[in-house]
């Protein structure tokens, strides 16, 4: 990870709780888009299996911060997210801001996050968004997790690991800490995708429920050079959420001794 000083490196230390700047991120944050994906009294309980499981940080919104458990929040970071649409609008791929850098401090987060979804109509307000967030976080110096995706009418393939590499420099560029983006296809190539990047990438996960082993998926990722996952779906949607945890939490703390076991053959084609 590039050098950082002062507060921001306080802040980006926090986010990879074994100190390896390697990062699993639980996004929890799907109930704004999609609906409540636990009852509301099961939250903490889910919070508290990704926590004891391994996961770095949390990404919510910032009311449901503010209804979390502090002391869960001990051992893993919080990131709120900043973005917000919903399967109800018009147009699904439009991101609107609906929290700022400040709230989220007053919330006590190590970071924040932004998405931005190239290729959409409404593109170009999205990127000035994630401009206008990344000025913020410089001023307070807070990390900034861009969550940007190949998403939209103009996009064909949104795992070619050419227009990948374009959108994760598109988060380098306007001034993010730390890119969220979908895999490559072939997932080898997701190789491509981080060499191209001067910022740590983190991959999308997907559902796990799928005939997706979720630790094979993840070893490839971190093999091809990626500096973690984030998860949510294939969290949350588990039969099995601690198990899937506390597997993605050794895979992407631990990776050398995981990826000698996948071969490339191995690796299967992950679902949205």
């Amino acid at each position: 990870m590039t050098a950082r000083s002062g507060g921001m490196a306080v802040r980006l230390a926090r986010l990879s709780r074994h100190r390896d700047d390697r990062f699993l991120f639980v996004p929890l944050d799907h109930s704004v888009a999609d609906g409540p994906i636990v009852a509301a009294g099961r939250f903490d309980g889910l919070v508290r299996t990704a926590v004891q499981g391994g996961a770095d940080a949390i990404v919510v919104h910032k009311g449901r911060a503010a209804t979390i458990d502090a002391s869960l929040l001990r051992d893993c970071s919080l990131i709120v997210h900043l973005s917000a649409s919903t399967a109800h609008a018009r147009d699904v791929d439009a991101k609107v801001l609906v929290g700022d850098v400040e709230e989220a401090i007053r919330l006590g987060a190590d970071a924040v996050s932004v998405q931005v979804n190239i290729g959409s109509d409404t593109e170009s307000r999205q990127l000035a968004d994630l401009g206008s967030v990344a000025d913020a976080c410089r001023r307070w110096n807070m990390p900034l997790l861009a969550m940007v995706y190949p998403r939209g009418p103009r996009i064909s393939d949104p795992h070619d690991p050419v227009l990948l590499s374009h959108v994760v420099n598109v988060a380098a560029d306007l001034g993010a800490s730390l890119v969220k983006t979908t895999w490559a296809m072939p997932l080898e190539r997701m190789a491509e995708v981080v060499e191209s990047c001067p910022i740590p990438v983190l991959a999308a996960g997907g559902p796990s429920d799928r005939g997706v082993d979720p630790a094979v998926f993840a070893a490839g990722v971190m093999a091809a050079g990626c500096a973690g996952l984030a998860v949510g779906r294939g969290f949350f949607e588990s039969s099995a959420p601690a198990v899937v945890i506390r597997a993605l939490s050794a895979v992407v703390h631990e990776a050398p001794a995981y990826q000698a076991q996948v071969q490339p053959s191995a690796r299967p084609v992950p679902v949205r």
